[in-house]
């Protein structure tokens, strides 16, 4: 991608469509005069009088018990410097929306005018009472270590930097499992680190808690080793000062054990890791380019044990891992400060977490057949969706014991369920989505990419990994948009009705016409329906020179599914195609089906939709929880639909009981628990979170999923293709550029998946 196309890419996700990256929403009813008298005069005088009683009643009756304030000067930011606090805002907001999408905590982000300690202190500790915890970001060192001493010291609530902190626990659960690996003692290694800044120091001081010796911690900045007869060092950095002559870094790699890397790009050397002591412990993590390049360093050394902060290698040293769950933590047992207790308790929750079975949900999404700790998975991945309910309470049980928590926590294991349900409010599944599809990329033919939002989708699809792009269309449009964009990869452009491409359109046409001779097509038929793209598109599929197809932005439904019915045979064992969109909800996904096929589907053919919808549901890594649904609940009318409905229901829990599907239920109930519990004890959907709806017909399914998506405003990927031998998959009419982009993402997937279930077949 051009520099100039990325920076206006950038600049246009922050401008549009509304300034900025997050917002202040109700959490109340505001609709009558009766709501606002409420929520304001003079209703609201009653809990301020309860505050003004009892200061602890402003968690009950306020937003504090849930709100962090994200506070930088602007004097360090990323690797930017010291631009200003205007400057740094973009980032404060960014943080602010990892902790509301990880876990579910509202951030007012905060840029203060002030390089001076005192004023900036002051300032902290004059806005505190508006929030239930400090999260200090970007502020540089040395004065970031005394502003955090003293409003740690200052405040009753849980003060943290998170660029001093979030990577000494990240990194310090990463230590303490890498040396288990390594069969190495902690009190006997030798670490050398290369950088003594903030986050250097805080990873050390961690370190040393775990049980690392002072002594076998050599440190380096830009001038060289700490030692003693430096006159220029800080206070923090003395500690870790040594009194013998000064040594280059490698000269005191030589036997190390663990290098540290928290300074610049490819500093490390193979002759430097060569050099170390056997199983060797490399923390390399300059971002964006490593110390030492993490191919080269696995080359050099098999025995090598690497972390790197980046998101395409193995263990990355991601602060998200830990930043959210800390102070969701301590939040939600009022904390007075994040103690090292607190933190030593997630160090050894992710520590833990890493030797626990993986759920399928993650080695999905990381395309990955089986995480296992070892080597290569020495701390969970940051999309690990237990991290919230096993890093939070470990946390919240450490502020409870050390005495720095103000209210209890009686029921863990409900504490704990509450947190996943969290989760719901913040949808992970496009990002899994898109990261499974980057691990095994596939060729993607874009059928309409003449079309600017087609060929920006496509586009999007190359620069993120998510596929190789096919494109067809008219070439010189298409030339002409790609500089446009600024789309200058070279990429595969085909116009089927060139006559460059007479050859393969009568190649493809003799095969269609081998397939359909006796359904009443003529080869002149095929070889005038070969100059179609999505004729051509799809025989591109069916050969195997390309491996999925996405289609349908400028065409009806109706048009663009006609070529896919006659030329893409069913999947083995299947007789009925149908389609089901994956909504993004406040919930979490839930699955809608069918909605674009089937008109009026009979009761074996609901049955159907829902086995290939259920199979659907765990190619995305959950298991589903299924409700036919209708107007009538478990028999209470006996109308055509709720009939056929109901016979697919014991069709299938005669022939496939393991499956969780019930009904015929009203969708209310169905997405309601406690009143499926209280009405309908005996359903098998009792006490279970339903995440897939099979209606009765498609007027029922279509009006549905596009009411949720006008007015939830509800992401929907889909309708995505159930039943086809091939991966193919059609936009709605108009989609948008992310619309498009997801559902390739969905084609890769799929594409994934068939080859996947191709070579299991072999095998048998």
């Amino acid at each position: 991608m051009h520099k100039d196309t990325k920076r206006r890419e950038a600049l246009l996700y922050h401008a549009k469509p509304t300034p900025g990256k997050i917002q202040v929403v109700p959490t109340k009813k505001y609709a009558t005069q009766r709501d606002l008298s409420l929520a304001y005069s003079p209703g609201v005088a009653e809990p301020c009088l309860e505050i003004a009683k009892d200061i602890n009643n402003v968690y009950k009756y306020t937003a504090k018990g849930n709100l962090v304030a994200v506070i930088s000067n602007g004097t360090a930011v990323l690797g930017l410097g010291d631009i200003g606090p205007e400057a740094s805002k973009p980032v404060m907001e960014g943080k602010g929306l990892l902790f509301k999408i990880f876990a579910d905590i509202d951030v007012f982000d905060i840029e203060v005018g002030t390089k001076n300690i005192e004023e900036f202190i002051q300032t902290v500790k004059n806005i505190a009472p508006t929030f239930g915890g400090i999260n200090l970001e970007d502020i540089k060192a040395p004065e970031s270590f005394e502003i955090e001493r003293r409003l740690v010291e200052e405040l009753n609530i849980p003060v943290m930097h998170d660029d001093q902190h979030g990577t000494a626990i990240i990194s310090s659960a990463a230590l303490l499992n890498a040396l288990e690996l390594a069969g190495k003692d902690i009190d006997k290694v030798k670490v050398v680190v290369s950088g003594a800044g903030s986050a250097a120091l805080a990873c050390a001081n961690l370190y040393v808690l775990l049980g690392v010796k002072v002594e076998h911690i050599f440190m380096f900045d830009k001038d060289g080793m700490l030692t003693t007869c430096r006159e220029d060092l800080l206070g923090l950095q003395r500690v870790y000062a040594k009194s013998c002559e000064p040594q280059s870094l490698k000269e005191m790699i030589v036997g190390a054990d663990v290098f540290l890397g928290l300074s610049v790009g490819n500093i490390f050397t193979p002759e430097m890791l060569l050099s170390m002591n056997h199983d060797p412990i490399v923390f390399a993590m300059a971002n964006p380019v490593p110390e030492i390049d993490y191919n080269l360093a696995i080359a050099t050394r098999e025995d090598v044990i690497m972390a790197t902060g980046r998101s395409d290698h193995p263990n990355q040293v991601n602060n998200v891992l830990g930043f959210p769950y800390i102070f969701r933590g301590a939040l939600d047992v009022r904390a007075k400060k994040i103690n090292e207790e607190m933190k030593m308790a997630a160090v050894r929750a992710l520590a833990e977490l890493a030797k626990s079975p993986v759920p399928e949900q993650v080695n999905i999404a990381y395309g990955e057949t089986k995480l296992n700790f070892g080597r290569d998975y020495i701390i969970p991945k940051p999309f690990d969706p237990r991290l919230i309910g096993v890093v939070a309470p470990a946390v919240a049980k450490a502020a409870i014991d050390s005495g720095v928590a103000q209210i209890e926590i009686n029921d863990w294991e409900k504490y704990e369920l509450d947190l996943l349900e969290r989760l719901g409010s913040d949808n992970k599944m496009i990002r899994m989505l898109v990261n499974r599809a980057k691990t095994n990329p596939k060729r993607v033919v874009f059928a309409e990419a003449d079309h600017l939002d087609v060929l920006k989708a496509a586009q999007i699809v190359h620069e993120e990994g998510i596929g190789e792009p096919i494109l067809l269309g008219n070439q010189e449009i298409i030339r002409e948009l790609k500089v446009e964009i600024g789309f200058d990869a070279d990429v595969e452009i085909i116009d089927p009705k060139t006559a460059e491409e007479d050859k393969r359109r009568k190649k493809y046409a003799k095969a269609f016409w081998k397939s359909r001779q006796r359904r009443g097509v003529t080869l002149l038929d095929a070889e005038k329906w070969m100059r179609e793209r999505n004729y051509f598109g799809l025989m591109m599929v069916n050969s195997g020179e390309a491996d999925t197809m996405v289609t349908g932005y400028s065409r009806s439904y109706p048009t663009v599914v006609k070529p896919v019915m006659e030329l893409i045979e069913k999947a083995p064992g299947v007789t009925r195609i149908a389609t089901t969109n994956m909504m993004m909800t406040s919930r979490g996904p839930i699955f809608l089906s069918d909605t674009a096929i089937n008109p009026n589907p009979s009761a074996e053919d609901l049955a159907k939709i829902a086995l290939m919808t259920a199979k659907t549901v765990r190619m995305f890594g959950m298991e589903p929880v299924i409700a036919m649904v209708s107007f009538s609940n478990f028999g209470s009318s006996e109308n055509e639909n709720p009939k056929k409905v109901r016979e697919a229901v014991s069709y299938l829990h005669k022939y496939y009981p393991d499956l969780i599907i019930d009904g015929e239920i009203q969708t209310d109930f169905a997405l309601n628990p406690e009143m499926l519990k209280s009405k309908f004890p005996f359903s098998k959907l009792a006490n279970k979170k339903v995440n897939t709806l099979i209606f009765p017909n498609l007027d029922a399914a279509n009006i549905t999923y596009k009411l949720m998506k006008e007015l939830n405003k509800s992401d929907s990927i889909g309708p995505i293709m159930l039943g086809l031998d091939k991966p193919v998959h059609i936009f709605q009419l108009g989609a948008s550029v992310e619309e498009m982009v997801n559902m390739a993402a969905v084609s890769v997937v799929d594409a994934q998946e068939k080859e996947r279930r191709f070579k299991q077949a072999i095998l048998k």
